[in-house]
């Protein structure tokens, strides 16, 4: 059975069902809604009449083998948002409560654990879902229930057991102080529900200044700007290239900020590329071929990561693939389904037949996506041992590069510091969830301030082929956007930024070739009617230059040229 839908053959569906709401008949959801326009449908119906309207048959639960996660998953990642079912019927909840616990007290004292405990007790009977009992705002009800399951207590004590409780019989139950159960009702809306004596999880607001304070206090030195650049471009797309001079710190950024805003490490891996990569298995793994029912998963970890940022359960946390030394054998061989999919929202597929396990045991889909909370970060150098990119990678990619002036080395020498990236271990985790959220949103405002100056960049590019398109163009503004959100940006620094990361990277080219737009584009930095020559680089009134970055590296560029014959984006 083909499970593969597109978007429009979902809401072809949707569309059908609400023509024939006869259709729900006998087949509502237990614990999810599919929310379209504030109306409710059962996601697997909806999954059901897409097949049927392109000639397949019906589909129910057990065609997912009872795993009402894959489902979920089909429908999420074409864009639709599943919500858990609320508890309509409070009165019915409490009796359900009060009936189970009556009924098996005799085997023992007679607690509640906490508000988890019970979601995860109904939800087995399939009467609630395991996060609608959290959306409980009336706190009486609560109060009532902790009264009247005391009264079946054989035990006049309370315990909070934060350890496995010492053995009743066959049945026994664990208990929380009514405080704990005020302390529950105050997380909803899917934030993460606290577990009876753990800490709470609150959600933040991401603040970009705290993390780079917190790079401070690890002995690492970025300018504010740079961490501000890293940060916007993760969010405006989940492929980012750090590339420039050896031992900048490129690795050490991504390191740092996977830490600072991860859990823990199972939301990361830091793989180093082979100069032996050349297909794909690296990172994806194989079937294999001597067992019909075995996967190969590949020694990086990377397919375990994505597996595990595709589950439902970790869709408020961020997971980060970090590829070091990502151009050491080309990209295109080993990373080519990740460029496909990262735009098409398409899938990969791993393989075709039968259910295969990898050896450990772990059930391996025929096929994965692009999770929306997966984030990839390729670092890059440039020597004779590596490959350029394609203009396919980096048209899908901001690309930033790291340089080091002498001030900055001077600084370190004068102060050097050992770098101790533990101490920031967790410490935005809390603003993980909001991190998510600017990512996803995507919505861009027309933007009239920067047409006139994006078309002029457009047009000088255009004379040597390396226009851009219109992804370029939707890409530019919205990191333009995510600056702001970060950070506060004038018209100028956001124009520079942009230029520089997305529409110079490409470049390249013989003396003969590329010396003319060069000087063009270097005019275009600068105010009107000002004008720039290599010999007098030094005479440039530094307030006459509108986008400083993209004209040091301009200069740069025209420099090699002049005196290499060739000149390229990418330098050591």
């Amino acid at each position: 059975m083909n499970l593969s839908f597109t978007k429009e053959e979902l809401l072809h569906a949707i569309r059908y069902i609400d023509e024939n709401p006869q259709l729900k008949n006998g087949r509502h959801s237990s614990t999810y809604d599919l929310v379209y326009e504030d109306k409710k449908y059962p996601p697997v119906l909806v999954l059901s009449v897409a097949n049927e309207l392109k000639g397949g048959e019906e589909i129910t639960l057990s065609d997912f083998k009872n795993n009402v996660e894959i489902p979920f998953s089909i429908l999420r990642e074409k864009g639709f948002e599943i919500k858990p079912k609320s508890i309509n019927n409070k009165e019915q909840f409490k009796s359900w409560v009060l009936k189970d616990l009556t009924e098996k007290s005799g085997a023992g004292p007679a607690y509640i654990t906490s508000l988890n405990w019970l979601s995860d007790k109904f939800y087995e009977k399939g009467k609630i879902d395991k996060k609608s009992i959290f959306e409980i705002e009336n706190i009486d009800l609560i109060t009532e229930l902790h009264s009247e399951v005391k009264k079946i207590q054989r035990d006049k004590s309370s315990y909070i057991y934060n350890k496995e409780a010492p053995s009743y019989g066959e049945r026994y139950f664990y208990s929380a102080s009514l405080s704990k159960y005020k302390e529950f009702l105050l997380f909803k809306n899917g934030t993460n529900m606290p577990q009876v004596g753990k800490k709470e999880s609150k959600t933040e607001e991401l603040n970009v200044n705290s993390f780079t304070e917190s790079v401070l206090e690890s002995g690492l030195v970025f300018s504010e700007t740079l961490i501000n650049r890293f940060v916007a471009s993760l969010l405006t797309k989940p492929f980012v290239l750090l590339t420039g001079l050896s031992g900048s710190g490129k690795t050490k950024i991504a390191q740092s900020f996977v830490q600072w805003i991860s859990e823990n490490e199972n939301q990361y891996r830091i793989i180093p590329v082979g100069s032996d990569w050349t297909n794909r298995e690296p990172l994806l793994g194989y079937p294999n071929g001597l067992n019909s029912k075995e996967y190969i998963l590949p020694d990086s970890g990377a397919l375990n990561l994505v597996i595990e940022a595709a589950k439902a359960e970790n869709q408020h946390k961020p997971y980060f693939l970090i590829l070091d030394e990502m151009n050491l054998s080309h990209v295109e061989r080993y990373f080519a389904d990740f460029l496909s999919i990262m735009e098409s929202e398409d899938k990969i597929m791993l393989y075709s037949g039968s259910q295969r396990k990898s050896p450990d045991g772990t059930e391996i889909p025929t096929h994965i996506f692009w999770p929306k909370n997966l984030f990839i970060i390729g670092t890059v150098n440039i020597d004779e041992t590596t490959y350029m990119f394609s203009p396919k990678v980096l048209d899908r990619a901001n690309t930033i590069e790291f340089r080091v002036d002498a001030d900055n080395i001077r600084s370190f020498f004068v102060s050097p510091s050992k770098t101790d990236l533990s101490v920031l271990q967790g410490k935005g985790a809390s603003m993980a969830q909001h991190f998510l959220t600017l990512a996803a949103d995507n919505h861009i405002e027309k933007e009239e301030d920067y047409t006139e100056i994006f078309v002029k960049f457009f047009d000088e590019l255009k004379k040597i082929g390396a226009e851009f398109g219109y992804r370029t163009a939707v890409e530019m503004l919205l990191l333009i956007k995510k600056l702001n959100a970060v950070g506060t940006f004038t018209q100028e620094q956001s124009t520079d930024i942009a230029v520089m990361q997305k529409l110079l990277p490409k470049l390249h080219g013989s003396r003969s070739k590329i010396s003319k737009i060069l000087d063009a584009l270097i005019t275009l930095c600068l105010k009107e009617g000002k004008t720039f020559y290599i010999a007098k680089s030094e005479e440039v009134n530094q307030e006459d230059i509108l986008y400083p970055i993209a004209f040091e590296k301009l200069v740069r560029m025209y420099k090699n040229a002049l005196d290499n014959g060739f000149t390229s984006y990418a330098e050591a």
